[in-house]
């Protein structure tokens, strides 16, 4: 029967038979549904039309068909707005985007986590998942999670789990720990040198970035009161987190590199800040600051990926063969056309290192600098995140009205406030970061060589057979 035939028939049989169990909260209404409830709308019009029922309002024909069918009054007034403008009902999209718990933490918890798992280390003690658990969900400055959560967050900073005969071990990929040690070579290599280091980084701060403690008069009941009173009520409350400022800066141990400072307005409503950054602006950013750091400059930056665009970038799996071809030929490779993508690849693979360029590199060395990338989630081992903690702290203090020119200025004098003094220190605090990680490195060596029979397990799954047992 036609969608036509069934709406005359419920019009000319009367109402439908309704359900008496109501719709569950949050499970999908498909256009079965939908179509009953416009049907059951129909039959109301129609009624009221020829005398045969009550004449109703809006709101009581829209309450009493949610009665009849067990759909949420809301939902059957979108479902006949929708059946008014367009004529149809739809089904709606059933795949709900649920946020990955790597995803709800910022990479200052991420930060904060790892350092839970190396601390173990350092006091020579081997971290398990359990004792992982325990120390994190503890502490107050970081968010509860469950086990198989702070598993997901543990593989996702690129931990492995090192099963043995009666402990499992939390450590880092080994790609992972031999970047670190190049870094941590390399930067000691550039201080013996005596080259001048810089660091720079991004930030974000709200328009409603203000203390989350304050002293507060309980006296006070209301505005009239406090009015009344000759008081005030306090420090004003945002509405919510509002606006928000991305904030790009570089420093070093003589302190903020004075015309350094590059702010602008987000534009987007993401979770992560890095999102509204692109190579674009940054280059022109990166482009302008050059001529005022030192010759020889070291830059220090993460690997965020407006930081790592490519000059030319090589072939992967993805590309098609041609394109493959095509990049070869253009590197002066004689190319035989038979050969499948496999050996083509294994080909470039050996090329990449003389053509797999960062824009910015160039840029910079050009300028007789040198870019050094942090290895990943490494912020402390980065001096400008204690000057960022010290910036937002004034912001946070002194922010009144939560607007974003008056915060966009609170920036700009917390910038001032951070001396070349406090540089230096953040600079020798991360030093001796930089010597923990040579510790631990060693230490968790040896804890491991010291038991017997181990076998590396690389988290490569969701299930939990692997830390069930620790």
């Amino acid at each position: 029967m036609s969608q036509q035939g069934s709406d005359n028939t419920a019009i000319q049989g009367g109402t439908a038979d309704s359900p008496k169990k109501r719709n569950p909260r949050g499970k999908f209404v498909g256009s079965g549904q939908k179509m009953m409830i416009v049907n059951l709308y129909k039959t109301k019009m129609a009624q009221q039309s020829t005398g045969h029922g009550p004449k109703l309002t809006a709101k009581e024909v829209i309450k009493n068909i949610s009665e009849e069918s067990g759909v949420g009054q809301r939902t059957v007034s979108v479902t006949l707005s929708e059946y008014r403008n367009k004529g149809i009902v739809t089904s709606p999209n059933k795949t709900k985007i649920r946020p990955k718990v790597t995803d709800k933490i910022d990479e200052f918890n991420q930060n904060a986590i790892r350092q839970k798992v190396h601390q173990f280390w350092h006091s020579r003690e081997i971290p398990t998942l359990n004792k992982m658990l325990t120390v994190i969900n503890e502490d107050d400055s970081l968010p509860n999670f469950s086990k198989m959560s702070l598993y997901r967050i543990l593989k996702h900073l690129n931990f492995e789990y090192v099963r043995k005969s009666r402990n499992s071990a939390l450590i880092e990929r080994n790609d992972i720990v031999c970047w670190r040690r190049r870094y941590l070579e390399t930067i000691k290599h550039y201080r013996l040198l005596g080259r001048p280091i810089y660091y720079l980084d991004e930030t974000w701060v709200n328009a409603g970035e203000t203390t989350t403690r304050t002293w507060v008069d309980k006296t006070v009941k209301s505005t009239r009161d406090a009015f009344l009173r000759g008081l005030s009520t306090g420090q004003k409350e945002p509405s919510g987190k509002g606006k928000r400022l991305i904030v790009v800066h570089i420093g070093s141990s003589d302190g903020f590199v004075a015309g350094g400072f590059f702010c602008f307005e987000s534009k987007k409503n993401t979770q992560d800040y890095h999102d509204e950054m692109n190579g674009a602006n940054f280059y022109e950013w990166f482009n302008n600051i050059l001529p005022l750091l030192n010759e020889n400059a070291v830059i220090v930056m993460d690997n965020a990926s407006y930081h790592s665009v490519k000059m030319d970038p090589c072939p992967v799996i993805s590309w098609k063969k041609v394109d493959i071809i095509n990049w070869l030929e253009n590197k002066g490779e004689i190319v035989d056309h038979t050969k499948v993508k496999a050996q083509l690849l294994e080909r470039v693979q050996e090329l990449k290192p003389q053509h797999d360029l960062y824009v910015i590199d160039e840029l910079a060395k050009a300028a007789n600098k040198t870019v050094l990338r942090l290895p990943p989630y490494h912020c402390e081992l980065n001096p400008i995140e204690l000057a960022w903690a010290s910036v937002k702290n004034y912001v946070r203090t002194n922010n009144t009205t939560n607007k974003l020119q008056d915060v966009r200025k609170l920036l700009e004098e917390g910038v001032e406030q951070v001396t070349p003094d406090m540089w230096k220190n953040f600079v020798a605090h991360v030093i001796k970061e930089e010597d923990k990680f040579c510790q631990i490195d060693v230490i968790s060596d040896q804890l491991l060589d010291d038991e017997q029979g181990s076998h590396v397990l690389t988290i490569t799954g969701d299930t939990s057979s692997d830390f069930d047992s620790d």
